[in-house]
């Protein structure tokens, strides 16, 4: 009998949902009306599912009557807060794509993401800590001040007409989003179940930017088959059940927040719990206590920031019993820490990416400490997984080689780039995901690295070449090389190694200011190097591998061992 190969596929007891999220949503929202649907805890709302429907119809007929069709682009720009999930529910069920902006971008990432998706109308916060959402949206459309607030004409943008601001302040030539919630006439409402009765489970129902290997963000498009299924299964591993409590501190952008999070708590009929706008420790321990939360999600960080709170032994957490890390490896010691002293004996960890909405492996609340401390579980249900060589063969049980994912969670492609889309997912349907993973005999996988150079920074997935086209931008640069080197804290962050041009000066806080506001903070590089040459094969061929020891060795840098 020959050796057993490393082909993979889930369960398939559980059928998939082959629904729509609005049909989905209100099926739930009839079995579930008493039990509490959504907690935001810094905006004191509190809403059951029966009224989470009724807020979301009300929305969605909104959006129908400001002229948005089915397959409209939708976009949203905010922080954690109960108007994000609002809008996630409303756009499902009036047939919108939403598209999910980073809050962390700038004006370049913005630029691109709008027009790219070709947004016909843009939800935004009025700003968060150091973004001015209000005035980065008029510096790339001017004639929002003077504009009918109902009918924007932008030359940069053809394609957008309205933008709704939230908050209770007005901006002229935007349109609040409170004033959205008009109480629907019958008739509305009859018009909303008839555009949800000619959905279908394929239809695309969002697209999520991630950043490209080409210099500009990819458009992920997911379907409510995608999604919806996805969150279903990743509920299920946790053992989530109705009325359970789950504490969402993790972005609401990412799939980790609206599919893991908003959709999961849906499809289990939990409570989806957001204990601040963004994260904070100190918010995450006080919501977990009062609100008597089973669940917790979060990058590694992020619980090792809880951990680490110097109040964190006054406060009662003892109601946790599971919850997901993700984003990215997770330190052994920080693994324990948190079955420990959080309580979580049942936390698992999931493994994925926006292209496989997202989670393709995940322990189980089951799984020994052991298995959970050193892979990432198994092959989720109606998954197909395999590890292939350089030249797509299968490699046998315990080989490393590229991991590939296959079945409903597989993103329908890159919105409008069928040649970024093919480079991925193959004539057979398979998600290329570059990642290095191992997958042993008990079918258990652990990853072991990237084929390509990606550098995760605190669950923030960074591309080199897109920080490497924006720093080319600048008129003394000759060429740039971006690594990522480790970090105690996030795991890894962003090095720049730059050759200026001959006679040309730079200093680091120079590059500094002109990353500012321009791109997201995480990717503003940590560690600038200006140099002569880099280190290359006789072909040409630049060694960044080269460049990252060196730089481990000049800061005096350990590598970050993870499980």
């Amino acid at each position: 009998m020959g050796e057993k190969l490393s082909i993979v596929k889930g369960t398939t007891g559980r059928p998939l949902i082959e629904t729509t999220i609005g049909r989905f949503f209100d099926d739930a929202c009839l079995r579930y009306a008493a039990i509490d649907a959504l907690i935001s805890v810094h905006q004191n709302i509190r809403l059951t599912y029966a009224e989470l429907r009724q807020k979301t119809d009300a929305l969605a007929c909104g959006f129908l009557r400001l002229g948005l069709r089915c397959g409209d682009r939708i976009a949203i720009i905010s922080h954690n807060n109960a108007e994000w999930v609002l809008t996630q529910f409303a756009a499902a069920k009036a047939g919108l794509i939403l598209v999910n902006i980073n809050p962390a971008y700038r004006l370049a990432e913005l630029d691109f993401a709008i027009g790219k998706a070709g947004c016909k109308a843009i939800i935004l916060s009025p700003c968060f800590k150091s973004s001015d959402y209000l005035t980065m949206i008029t510096t790339l459309v001017p004639e929002i001040p003077n504009a009918d607030p109902l009918n924007l004409h932008s030359e940069h943008f053809p394609f957008l007409k309205k933008v709704i601001r939230l908050g209770e302040e007005k901006t002229s030539g935007m349109i609040n989003f409170a004033d959205l919630f008009i109480p629907p006439q019958a008739t509305e409402l009859e018009a909303l179940q008839v555009i949800g009765a000619g959905l279908n489970a394929t239809d695309h129902a969002n697209i999520q930017f991630t950043s490209g290997t080409t210099g500009s963000p990819k458009g992920a498009t997911l379907t409510h088959r995608n999604i919806l299924n996805n969150a279903q299964f990743v509920g299920d591993a946790i053992g989530l059940t109705a009325g359970e409590r789950l504490c969402i501190p993790v972005p609401l952008y990412h799939c980790f927040g609206m599919v893991m999070g908003n959709l999961a708590c849906l499809t289990h009929g939990a409570t989806m719990i957001y204990p601040a706008a963004s994260f904070e420790p100190e918010a995450v321990l006080q919501t977990v206590q009062n609100e008597h939360c089973s669940a917790l999600y979060g990058v590694p960080t992020m619980f090792i920031s809880v951990l680490n709170h110097p109040e964190f032994a006054t406060y009662d957490v003892s109601s946790l019993r599971t919850g997901i890390m993700a984003g990215s490896p997770c330190p052994v010691e920080v693994m324990k820490r948190v079955i420990e002293n959080l309580h979580m004996k049942q936390v698992t960890i999931a493994y994925g990416m926006t292209e496989t909405s997202p989670v393709s492996f995940q322990s189980s609340i089951d799984d020994t400490v052991e298995c959970r401390v050193t892979t990432v579980g198994r092959v989720q249900p109606h998954c197909e997984v395999k590890i292939i060589d350089g030249e797509g063969k299968i490699v046998p049980r315990g080989v490393s080689g590229e991991l590939c994912t296959r079945g409903y969670l597989v993103m329908y492609g890159y919105w409008d780039d069928p040649e970024q889309t093919a480079a991925v997912i193959d004539r057979d349907g398979w998600m290329h995901t570059g990642d290095l993973a191992v997958i042993d005999g008990e079918g258990y996988c652990n990853i072991v690295g990237r084929i390509k150079d990606v550098i995760i920074r605190g669950g923030e997935n960074i591309y080199p070449r897109e920080v490497e086209e924006f720093l080319f931008r600048h008129p003394v640069i000759k060429d740039v090389q971006i690594v990522g080197v480790p970090d105690k804290k996030y795991g890894e962050v962003v090095c720049a190694w730059i050759i200026l041009h001959d006679g040309a000066a730079l200093t680091p806080d120079d590059l500094q200011a002109f990353c500012e506001g321009q791109i997201a903070h995480y990717k503003i590089p940590h560690y600038v190097k200006f140099v002569d040459s880099f280190p290359m094969t006789v072909t040409g061929k630049i060694q960044k591998f080269i460049i990252r020891r060196l730089m481990m060795q000049e800061l005096g840098l350990e590598e970050q061992h993870t499980a």
